[in-house]
C-alpha cells in the first residue's frame, strides 16, 4: 500500500513539474489574418515613413484628452480611437449628430453650436441641445481604412464617373459635392475647383476636401480641441468662444494633426476574403448585373502620389465618391455644402464584411446605423437605386445569398 501511495505521490508531482513548466512558457495569442484586419500600414513604406505612422497611431488611438489636456467644454468623443475602434465602423453609441442647414445656401445655426452636436459636457457645464427648428441628421462614424487611396485619387477620375444630368439614361446621375474651402487648405495640382469651390469626397455628405479637413474638424467639432488650423472652440448653446479654458490654444500642435492625417493616409485598404469561393465570385456577377457598381464603382488607379506606396496603386474601394439621392426613405431634412438632402455620398464597401468587429459583434449599416442586416440596407435603398432594389428583390432566394456573401468577403 505505502508502495503505491509513493508512486502516486511521485506521478502527482512529475505533473506538477510539467504544469509549471508550461505555465511558465511565454503566451502568445495567435495573430489574426491581414484579411481579418483594418489596421496596419500600406506596403512600401521607408523607415522614416513608418515613424511617422507609429507617431500618427499613437496620436489617433493613445491620445485621450481630459479637462487638463483642453477636453471641450462641451465633446463628442475624448479620443480619435473611441469613435474608430480598430478602424473600423463606429457604433450607436458613438453616432454623431449634425444639425442646421436644409439647402445649399449654408448652415443658419453656426452661432448657435452648429453643425456638430456636443452631446457630453465637463462638470459645469451643459450638453448641447438641438435648436428648436434646427434640421439634423445622425452620422455614424465610417472605417478609416484606405482613405489615402481615396485621397490620392484626382477630381478628374472623380468627376469621370458623375452624370448630373442623366444623360445616358439610366437614371443614375451622380453628382460632385462642392465646398468651401477653409482658410488653411492648400489646393493640389489635380483639383479642379468651381467657382471657388472644391469637391468633397470625405464624410456622409462628402463635406471634406481632404483628409486634414477631416482630421481639424474632428478635433475641432468631436473633442473641442484647439489647433493651429481651428483656433477656437465651436459655439456651444449660443454661447461663442472662448470659454474658460486653462490650457493655452492650440491645444494640439500642427505636427500632431499633421501625424494624424499621415497615418489615416497610410492604413492598408481592406484585402478582400474567400475570393476562390464559387458563390463569391457569382455573388460579384449579380453585384454587377443589376448595377449595383454604377454608384459603388469596383475599382480605380492611383495616379503619382507625393507617397510612392500609394503611386500607381489599383486598389477596389466600391465608391465612386459621388453624391447620389437615395429616396425619401433616407431624406433626413439635413445636408452639408451644396447636396440635398436626400443625397448621399456613395459609401465605400471594402472592409464592409469586417463590420462586426468594431461594432461590438453586431452590425449597424446606412448613415446613421439603422439597418441592421446587409439586407435590411439594400431594402432601404430609393431614389436612384430604386431600380436596383428591385432587381435585388426579383433574384431567387439563392442569388440574394450569393450576392449577399459576395459583400460579406469584402
Amino acid at each position: 500500500m505505502n508502495r503505491y501511495r509513493k508512486i502516486s505521490f511521485l506521478l502527482l508531482g512529475l505533473l506538477f513539474v510539467l504544469a509549471c513548466k508550461k505555465l511558465a512558457e511565454p503566451f502568445t495569442p495567435k495573430a489574426s489574418p491581414e484579411s481579418e484586419l483594418l489596421d496596419g500600414p500600406v506596403d512600401g513604406l521607408s523607415s522614416t515613413q513608418k515613424k511617422q505612422f507609429l507617431l500618427g497611431d499613437v496620436a489617433f488611438n493613445n491620445d485621450v484628452f481630459s479637462s487638463d489636456l483642453g477636453l471641450g467644454p462641451c465633446f463628442v468623443a475624448t479620443s480619435c480611437g473611441s469613435c474608430h475602434a480598430g478602424d473600423g465602423k463606429g457604433h450607436p453609441f458613438t453616432t454623431l449628430t449634425r444639425f442646421g442647414q436644409s439647402d445649399s445656401t449654408g448652415n443658419k445655426f453656426l452661432h448657435a453650436g452648429g453643425p456638430q452636436l456636443q452631446n457630453r459636457a465637463l462638470p459645469g457645464f451643459l450638453p448641447e441641445q438641438i435648436p428648436v427648428g434646427a434640421p439634423s441628421a445622425r452620422f455614424m462614424p465610417p472605417a478609416n481604412t484606405g482613405l489615402g487611396f481615396l485621397a490620392a485619387l484626382s477630381d478628374a477620375q472623380i468627376l469621370a464617373n458623375a452624370d448630373p444630368n442623366d444623360l445616358d439614361g439610366d437614371g443614375i446621375s451622380g453628382r460632385p459635392n462642392y465646398i468651401t474651402a477653409p482658410e488653411y487648405f492648400i489646393p493640389q495640382a489635380f483639383h479642379q475647383p468651381l467657382n471657388g469651390k472644391f469637391i468633397g469626397r470625405f464624410g456622409k455628405k462628402a463635406a471634406a476636401i481632404d483628409l486634414l479637413h477631416q482630421t481639424v474638424n474632428a478635433y475641432n467639432q468631436d473633442m473641442g480641441i484647439t489647433s493651429e488650423f481651428s483656433p477656437y472652440e465651436p459655439a456651444i448653446n449660443g454661447l461663442a468662444s472662448p470659454y474658460f479654458d486653462n490650457v493655452p490654444d492650440p491645444e494640439v500642435l500642427a505636427p500632431t494633426v499633421q501625424n494624424v492625417v499621415f497615418y489615416l493616409r497610410t492604413l492598408k485598404a481592406p484585402i478582400q476574403r474567400n475570393q476562390g469561393d464559387g458563390m463569391v465570385a457569382e455573388g460579384k456577377t449579380l453585384f454587377l448585373d443589376i448595377k449595383c457598381g454604377k454608384c459603388h464603382t469596383p475599382e480605380f488607379t492611383t495616379p503619382t502620389s507625393d507617397i510612392a506606396a500609394l503611386s500607381n496603386k489599383r486598389f477596389f474601394p466600391y465608391s465612386d465618391l459621388l453624391l447620389h439621392d437615395m429616396g425619401s426613405a433616407l431624406d433626413d431634412g439635413y445636408t452639408e455644402g451644396i447636396a440635398h438632402t436626400a443625397e448621399w455620398r456613395t459609401p465605400p464597401l471594402w472592409g464592409l464584411g469586417l463590420s462586426s468587429k468594431s461594432q461590438g459583434g453586431q452590425i449597424f449599416l446606412m448613415h446613421d446605423g439603422r439597418a441592421r442586416s446587409i439586407n435590411e440596407a439594400i431594402l432601404l435603398h430609393g431614389g436612384e437605386a430604386e431600380n436596383s432594389k428591385t432587381l435585388y428583390l426579383s433574384l431567387p432566394e439563392n442569388d440574394k445569398l450569393k450576392l449577399i456573401k459576395f459583400l460579406e468577403s469584402l
